[in-house]
């Protein structure tokens, strides 16, 4: 079985084309924002986003040790994409990893109300079957919090327009992370 991370990155792998604009909801260390700059192509788009300069620095400088340079980091929070995407502009996919950047300040967290945001604004522009995939670390202060709101609000979705997979395994200790991944339906009335 695959670890949460290459499962993550398998499942945008399969869906996201050369040229595309994807989304890095938090850019931390920059390894999933990398990854996708190598998906889309240099015909494609990143824009990546964190609210510490801190991790934003870090994605720069992994991406320019790696030469790539179509990415577009934010110094935003997620939940503001939109002020940065032109207002009809799809999107292939996109990635979070939710909780606190690791050997940073484990004050700094993601929480819910500008997670479900960003969802809900992602929603609205993937492609059909465009993914959206969240991987949910929820040991820390708050990360029940925000486990908790983002299963309540993805049970919620709409079946008739996304499907949603989670993908977690069960048997080991110290709350593991785990994935919600939310599909767009190709045509929802066939």
């Amino acid at each position: 079985m695959k670890g949460i991370i290459p499962f993550a990155h398998d499942l945008l792998e399969k869906n996201v084309t050369i040229g595309e604009t994807v989304v890095d909801g938090t850019c931390g260390n920059g390894k999933d924002t990398l990854f996708l700059s190598y998906l889309v192509g240099d015909e494609g788009k990143v824009i990546g986003f964190d609210i510490q300069q801190e991790a934003i620095n870090r994605t720069q400088s992994l991406l320019d040790k790696n030469q790539r340079q179509n990415v577009n980091l934010m110094v935003d929070g997620h939940e503001n994409m939109n002020h940065y995407m032109a207002p009809h502009e799809t999107v292939g996919g996109a990635i979070f990893n939710l909780g606190y950047l690791p050997r940073g300040d484990h004050s700094v967290i993601t929480t819910p109300d500008n997670t479900i945001k960003a969802i809900q604004s992602l929603q609205q522009r993937l492609k059909p079957t465009g993914r959206i995939v969240i991987v949910v670390y929820h040991g820390h202060e708050g990360g029940k919090r925000e486990k908790d709101a983002l299963l309540s609000y993805c049970e919620q979705i709409d079946q008739q327009y996304f499907q949603v997979l989670q993908y977690q395994f069960i048997n080991q200790v110290n709350q593991p992370p785990f994935i919600l991944a939310i599909e767009k339906i190709t045509n929802p009335h066939e």
